[in-house]
């Protein structure tokens, strides 16, 4: 090793390495300066530096051969060590470099993505009603929904779901506030003026952050031309953000580009302007998520589907109020029921065959393969394909999580519902369904701040005081659970944590009373619940009795077999691995 180290002294390798490493550490120092003088991208250093270092290694080859003539022969295991010690060198160099850049490097590549993701994210507001019917309300939220929904199924454009949007309807919030509770960075608003055939439609864009207007415009048109209107007012606001991301005006053939996006998001509509009408004014009561305004949804869609049989996104309208009242409505019996499930099924048959690929309509054929059918892959399918086409829509992000919840796909489900719950923050059925969702997961007080969002938001929603009660039956706090359940709306949910929880009290005469109750007013439409009580008072045999009834009843409470936190006492039991089977949810039938 000392004649190795010799001999590189005598060809000075060792004076050009370290002359070389003093001169490079020195025009590093400089370029920094001049760097930061100058803002040079952070890229252009790095690069520098890289440089610097393989000339470090040129250099010790250069030096290595104009040492002393006649030396410059070296044995095969000197010339080993030197190669392994220039190895270790250029390896340890490299890494430092590395490290030394990694939080640049990722600050440098996420800045971009986080900011360019953000440039592409809006809020369609709901457009203020300036008409003098005040009545024509369902218009102007129709006009601003329609154009959310457009821009919802644009690629690339991150757009707030509609009940957060709209739930800053008639306050003082500014556009700061709005952007930071929506997490967007651009807003949509405006009015809608209507008086006889003819509207006046205003509408801007605003930079959230600033309050500062970036585009507005005035459209005056008679009623027949709203239409043309509404798509002109898409693309303007898809060109203007495309712009911004690429300094300027979009050219002709992004144009091109955005109004064949546009055509094919305004898919399943109709040019019937009384037909365009009644539509929106169904949209508006459906809306509203209750039994009465259901009703007066549906008498609208069937307005416009009566004035124009071609309306897809109308026949999807009718099937999704249906499919509401299979879900949670209990007048009419088991009649009533095969009712709306029947006509459930003609309205999504008739809108898809006019529109293959229309979300709205997928949607409550994804909810009649779950719910009523127990058409566990079918579901699965038409889900796919739905949020394929709408990724960002939280009604189906939320039935994605019922039937990863039926299949026993826990986490999975509550992934989803998490998820809808973060692109559509007030809605009440979203927090309804993570609420649920915590509670199957043991998180109790979790579950109970979830649905106390939910009564917040809608206190009229069915299963909302009674998920609170449910989650203080599981917790053994049985008076908290029948005071709270005793405040909700629906019969089936009230009387069935009622039962439980005098039962668990062992008040039996109070708890007979109230199954007694329940049996009574839904054992047509609520079969399942009064299963539900007979499990949880280990009563096996009426338990298993009620839920075969409710299969064949087509009750919509079964696809919440496997995760149900009131039938443990059915488990152990033979019967219950055949009742699985029976509905498709055995774990080999599930693969």
């Amino acid at each position: 090793m000392s004649e190795l180290l010799q001999r590189l002294k005598q060809r000075k390798l060792v004076q050009w390495a370290l002359a070389y490493v003093a001169a490079a550490f020195a025009l590093l120092q400089g370029i920094d300066i001049v760097a930061q003088q100058f803002g040079w991208p952070e890229g252009v250093r790095r690069g520098i530096t890289l440089v610097l270092i393989v000339g470090f290694f040129v250099t010790l080859v250069v030096a290595w051969y104009h040492g002393e003539r006649g030396a410059q022969r070296v044995s095969g295991t000197e010339l080993l060590i030197i190669g392994l010690v220039v190895a270790l060198g250029g390896g340890l160099l490299w890494r430092f470099a590395a490290v030394s850049r990694l939080p640049e490097t990722k600050a440098t590549a996420s800045e971009p993505n986080e900011h360019k993701a953000l440039a592409k994210s809006v809020a369609v507001l709901a457009f203020a009603n300036l008409s003098d019917d005040k009545g024509s309300e369902y218009f102007s939220d129709g006009i601003s929904e329609e154009l959310l929904t457009v821009l919802q199924k644009i690629p690339g454009l991150h757009v707030a779901a509609r009940t957060s949007a709209f739930s800053f309807k008639g306050k003082n919030a500014t556009a700061q506030e709005i952007g930071q509770k929506l997490g967007v960075a651009h807003l949509v608003d405006g009015s809608v003026r209507k008086a006889g055939d003819v509207v006046r439609i205003a509408a801007r864009l605003t930079q959230a952050n600033t309050g500062e207007e970036q585009w507005s415009e005035n459209y005056t048109r008679n009623l027949k031309d709203v239409f043309a209107v509404q798509t002109e007012l898409a693309q303007t606001i898809v060109e203007q953000l495309r712009g911004q991301l690429t300094g300027g005006t979009a050219n002709p053939t992004t144009k091109a580009e955005i109004q064949a996006e546009v055509r094919a998001a305004e898919k399943g509509g109709t040019k019937n302007v009384e037909a365009h009408e009644s539509y929106l004014q169904g949209r508006f009561f459906l809306n509203r998520h209750s039994e009465k305004e259901t009703d007066q949804a549906r008498a609208a869609f069937e307005r416009a589907v009566q004035l124009d049989p071609k309306f897809a996104l109308a026949w999807a309208g009718l099937a999704q109020t249906h499919v509401w009242d299979c879900n949670y409505a209990t007048e009419g019996g088991q009649k009533g029921f095969n009712d709306h499930l029947a006509a459930a099924r003609d309205a999504v048959e008739r809108a898809l065959a006019l529109e293959p690929d229309l979300p709205e309509a997928l949607f409550p054929r994804a909810m009649i393969e779950t719910n009523f059918d127990y058409n566990w892959k079918g579901a699965a399918e038409t889900l796919r394909k739905a949020l394929a086409l709408a990724p960002q829509e939280p009604a189906l992000l939320m039935e994605a999580g019922n039937l990863a919840q039926a299949r026993g796909e826990n986490t999975q489900g509550l992934d989803l519902f998490r998820r809808a719950v973060a692109l559509d923050p007030v809605n009440a059925q979203a927090r309804a369904f993570l609420a649920g969702s915590l509670s199957v997961a043991g998180k109790q007080t979790e579950a109970r701040a979830e649905y106390g969002r939910e009564i917040e938001l809608n206190p009229s929603a069915p299963n909302s005081h009674a998920g609170v009660g449910l989650t203080y039956l599981l917790e053994g706090k049985f008076e908290e659970a029948a005071v709270s359940a005793q405040k909700d709306a629906a019969d089936w949910a009230r009387l069935l944590i009622v039962s439980c929880a005098r039962w668990g009290q062992k008040r039996v005469p109070e708890s007979d009373a109230a199954l007694s109750e329940l049996i009574a007013k839904v054992s047509e439409t609520g079969a399942y619940q009064i299963a539900e009580v007979y499990a949880y008072r280990n009563d096996k045999d009426h338990a298993f009795e009620w839920l075969e009834r409710a299969r064949r009843q087509r009750d919509a409470g079964l696809p919440g077999l496997r995760p149900d936190t009131l039938l443990p006492n059915l488990h152990d039991d033979p019967r219950w691995d055949a009742f699985l089977r029976t509905m498709g949810l055995a774990d080999d039938q599930l693969k």
